[in-house]
């Protein structure tokens, strides 16, 4: 079973949400919590797998909520639900740690799918929606790449910086090894070898590393 905590201050979303995946035979839901501060007690006391967190809430918002729960727990995992697809907050809880992002109207489907993805260890990319989130809110970020974020590149072989900009781009194991013609076992290789090599948790974390290190053009 997926443990799964609910963090939004609006009762009618923890509600419905606690419904739609309570309904799936490998979820369950553990707990709720109506701000950010009762989220990072709550997964200190559940230990959930997944925290479905919302973003703006009071007393501790969900970007610094999140940052919290991965400084404590860095296996932690962080889905945040948003309201908007271009919600300028949710690049901010990318950075912060979370693991991908859900409209608060996916289906039953996609939100239990998403669950699921999220749980498995795999961060939650997909393009036509996070690469547009990512590349619009790296617009806005400092117009220079961070230098520490260009040092770590070269430490990256040339196939590795090449998986890297295909993660980025929202691409599964499976379509990068289609698209460079090698075994998904082959990519799986090198996406645990470049997380280890830039200090990165997931392939969230990679995709933002990569667009703020300019590996990927903004805006395509």
């Amino acid at each position: 079973m997926i443990r799964v905590l609910i963090v939004d201050d609006q009762i009618m979303v923890r509600e419905g949400f606690s419904v739609l995946l309570g309904a799936m035979p490998d979820i369950e839901v553990v707990g709720e919590a109506v701000n950010g501060r009762e989220a990072v007690a709550q997964v200190a006391a559940l230990r959930p797998d997944v925290v479905l967190m919302d973003i703006r809430m009071p007393e501790l918002n969900g970007i610094e909520a999140t940052r919290e729960i991965v400084a404590a727990d860095a296996d932690a995992k962080v889905l945040v639900l948003t309201t908007f697809d271009l919600d300028e907050y949710v690049y901010q809880a990318l950075r912060a740690g979370a693991s991908g992002f859900l409209l608060k109207d996916a289906s039953a489907r996609q939100l239990a799918d998403g669950v699921r993805i999220v749980a498995a260890g795999e961060a939650l990319l997909a393009p036509t929606v996070t690469k547009r989130l990512i590349t619009e809110f790296a617009r806005t970020a400092d117009t220079a790449p961070r230098v520490p974020a260009v040092a770590q590149v070269g430490e990256l072989t040339e196939r590795e910086t090449e998986v890297l900009v295909l993660i980025a781009q929202g691409l599964s194991n499976q379509e990068i090894a289609e698209h460079l013609v090698v075994a998904e076992s082959t990519i799986k290789t090198h996406v645990s070898r470049i997380l280890v090599k830039l200090g990165l948790r997931d392939r969230t974390q990679a995709a933002v590393f990569a667009y703020e290190a300019r590996l990927v053009q903004v805006g395509r």
